[in-house]
Order: structure tokens, then sequence, then C-alpha cells
């Protein structure tokens, strides 16, 4: 019961403080060019996110250095929340599902904030996401890709994506690969689950306790090389993480 209750008033405090940003957000927007309001909405995102963060009870043990250049982020996949924990880290841009476009209040954040939007079974969307992944990157930002396609509870990755590191190859960017995991399984975003009822599960416990990893940045004309590099990096620190919470029950 006292999970519920801290889940629904975290839930309830969560829409109220996203939607009266939201609200100032898209008034003030009406006053400035695109790019006052793009740089407005960064600020407004990385704000959020770290008040989020202590509202929700998050707690991230990070490991390995920041990325000090910027490239292209590749990490596995839980939940719709691993964007968040990761950006909270890194002035980055995540590419998401389309879907997540039309989710109330969520998609509409996501969308003033920069993430880019594909639909993986169109080749124009894949196109025109390359096209914007090269002017964030020209721009000096980091893009956050999730190679995997999916979220699961697998103790390691599932098969990665090739595409993403063929793009890193065309344009010359680097990739740093980024492992994150959950302490409770049940905190990751799988086959049936629904926002709401997810969200009061995941965040009705008094804290949620995240590992992430970030990895040296790698360099290579090679994407094969890059795939398999950054899968073996990722997979070995998961299995690390598993056998470390493991060992602390």
């Amino acid at each position: 019961m006292f999970s519920l209750l801290l889940g629904l008033l975290r839930f309830i405090l969560f829409v109220i403080y996203v939607s009266f940003f939201s609200v100032i957000y898209y008034f003030t927007s009406l006053f400035g060019n695109k790019e006052t309001n793009s740089r407005n909405a960064l600020i407004l995102r990385d704000f959020l996110i770290r008040i989020a963060n202590w509202l929700l009870g998050i707690q991230i043990v990070v490991y390995g250095e920041k990325p000090n250049v910027q490239g292209l982020i590749v990490a596995n996949h839980r939940s719709y929340f691993d964007p968040i924990a990761i950006v909270n880290q890194v002035h980055a841009f995540p590419v998401g599902k389309k879907e997540v476009e039309s989710w109330p209040l969520i998609g509409y954040l996501c969308k003033i904030s920069g993430v880019l939007f594909v639909k993986r079974s169109c080749e124009k969307s894949r196109q025109d996401t390359a096209d914007n992944i090269l002017e964030v990157l020209s721009k000096g930002y980091s893009i956050i890709n999730f190679p995997e396609g999916t979220t699961h509870t697998l103790p390691a990755t599932t098969d990665f994506n090739y595409g993403s590191f063929v793009m890193a190859t065309k344009i010359k960017a680097a990739v740093i690969p980024v492992a994150i995991d959950y302490k409770e399984k049940t905190d990751a975003f799988v086959e049936d689950d629904t926002f709401v009822p997810h969200f009061l599960k995941c965040f009705g416990k008094r804290t949620t306790e995240i590992k992430m990893t970030f990895f040296e940045p790698i360099y290579s004309e090679d994407a094969t090389f890059l795939l398999n590099t950054s899968k073996d990096l990722i997979d070995k620190e998961l299995i690390r993480y598993r056998k470390d919470w493991d060992n602390t029950h």
C-alpha cells in the first residue's frame, strides 16, 4: 500500500511540475525566435530532468569518465527512462521511436527539447534522422542511440543494429559506449507494459538505483569493429553490475 501511495504522489507531482513549466515555455515561445526557443527548451529540459531525478528518488552510480568529445553514444536499452538518466550526465540528444512523440506530455517535452524521432520501418524517416544527426553533431552535441532497438531484461545485450555504426564511420564520429542497468529487474519497461502502471511500480519504491558506465570513445572506419567492441564492453559491464547487486543481498 505504501509503495502505491508513494508512486501516486510522485506521479501527481511529476505531472503538475512538468505541466507547469511546459505551459510557461509554450507562452514564452510565442515571443521568441527559433534559435532562442531551442536554447530555452534545452535549459528547460536539463532543469526538469535534474529536479525529476530528485523527485522520483533516482540514485545513479556512474563509472568511467564522462566524454569530453561529441559523438554517437550507443547504450543498451531497458526503459524509457534510459535517455533521461544519460542526459542527466551528459549534454546530448536522444534518438527515439516515433510512437513516443504521441505520448501525452512526455511526447511534447521530447519534441521541444530536441529528441530525434525515427520510424525505423520507414526509409525516408531513417534518412531524415541521419541528416538531423549530422546537423546536431556539427553543432558540437552528442547523439544517444539504442542500437538494440527494443527493451528487454536479458542479462546481456541483444543483437545491435548495424546501421548506427555504419553512420558513425561515414561521418567520422566517435562511438561512445554506455552501459546502463537498474537494480530491480522489474524497472525495465518491456512487453505489454504501459506508462502509468509501470511508473507507479518503478517509482513507488523509496529509491530507484541505476548504474551507468561511460567508456572511452572509439574511433574506427570499420563498422563491424565498432559494433563488436561496443557490444562486448557493454555486455561485460552489465554482467558485472548484476554480480555486484546479487552479492549485496
